[in-house]
């Protein structure tokens, strides 16, 4: 276990904010996790654990342990007929487990593909995409327990998936480490291609067979079409969650703004936060060295020293605008440190 002091973070966080860990370790095993949690004990300082760190928006200098999870390994556990059983290690980057599946015909996850992370943070978030969630395709999950150092193993009701929700996010939050999750991805694939343009994309390249890899292919362009790479523009990616409001408050927005977008769902109507947030006039703003992408409004951004105070500040203005215009809450996705 090597333990570090007073280590820069700006290289650990997507958005590129340069604030100071009090201590830092990588931990590339579950020994590295016990001890590092024994280490933090008696010193009594808070953990946080780093995944990818695209979900984070630095505030100020951490006077804590931060644990960033390398735990790694991909390993086929069973199959049958239809399914492939694989667990894969915490510390895995997404994209690129997304890529090993895609490669080995596994199918299920690739409308995810190119979203930032790793693994251990997809049950928790429960990432989605183009009409995909994790949830589809989750098994279980190992974690290690903060407090007794044992792993415990988490099946779907118990992560109590909901829309960019788990039970870590809330009576769960900072209880658990997340070691390994399982997908159960299947051999016959069936293909999703009616969300966003992938459709498009895919008519337009007729010459190429509908594939697991076609349809990568299409995600990967449509994402990089209109999501900034956090390697040249600091972004957590989508900022704000898609709201979700009742029928009788959609159709009374709607009688205002007949344009407006809306999705049926069990709980209502789903409203894309980004035609909100372009509504209220937020598009391509640009304040110093933050603001929101000119492409893609439900991206906040950071273009070189941004302090990530301005950036929270900016989401609270778009916020209030949004709720003052339409009457409806944005919900943040970045967690704020």
């Amino acid at each position: 276990m090597n333990i570090q002091e007073n280590i820069s973070l700006q290289a650990f966080n997507t958005f590129g904010i340069n604030k100071n860990a009090r201590f830092f370790t990588v931990c590339k095993s579950i020994d590295d996790l016990k001890d590092s949690l024994s280490f933090a004990a008696k010193k009594n300082l808070p953990v946080l654990i780093l995944g990818g760190g695209s979900n984070i928006l630095l505030t100020k200098d951490l006077e804590a342990l931060v644990m960033k999870n390398e735990l790694k390994g991909i390993h086929k556990i069973k199959e049958d007929k239809e399914y492939v059983w694989v667990e894969v290690g915490a510390g895995e980057i997404w994209h690129d487990w997304v890529m090993t599946a895609i490669e080995n015909n596994w199918a299920g996850i690739e409308n995810l593909s190119l979203i930032p992370g790793t693994v251990g943070a997809s049950p928790m978030q429960n990432i989605g995409a183009y009409g995909v969630e994790i949830k589809e395709v989750f098994e279980e999950l190992k974690a290690l327990n903060r407090k007794t150092l044992e792993i415990e193993k988490f099946d779907a009701e118990a992560c109590q998936f909901g829309y960019r929700e788990s039970v870590f996010k809330n009576e769960l939050k900072d209880q658990y480490i997340i070691c390994s999750v399982t997908f159960r991805l299947r051999k016959n694939p069936i293909f999703k291609t009616e969300y966003g343009a992938i459709q498009e994309i895919l008519e337009k390249n007729k010459s190429q067979k509908i594939s697991i890899k076609s349809i990568s292919d299409a995600v990967i362009a449509i994402r990089k079409s209109k999501l900034p790479n956090p390697k040249e523009i600091g972004n957590a990616g989508s900022f704000f969650k898609n709201p979700t409001i009742s029928n009788k408050q959609y159709e009374r927005i709607r009688s205002e703004y007949p344009q407006i977008p809306g999705y049926p769902t069990e709980e209502g109507i789903k409203i894309p936060a980004a035609w909100l947030i372009e509504q209220a006039g937020w598009k391509g703003k640009r304040f110093g060295e933050i603001g929101v992408h000119e492409k893609q409004p439900l991206v906040l951004v950071n273009y070189g020293k941004g302090e990530g105070k301005e950036v929270k500040s900016l989401s609270e203005k778009i916020q209030k605008s949004v709720l003052e215009k339409f009457g409806i809450q944005l919900t943040p996705e970045v967690n704020f440190l």
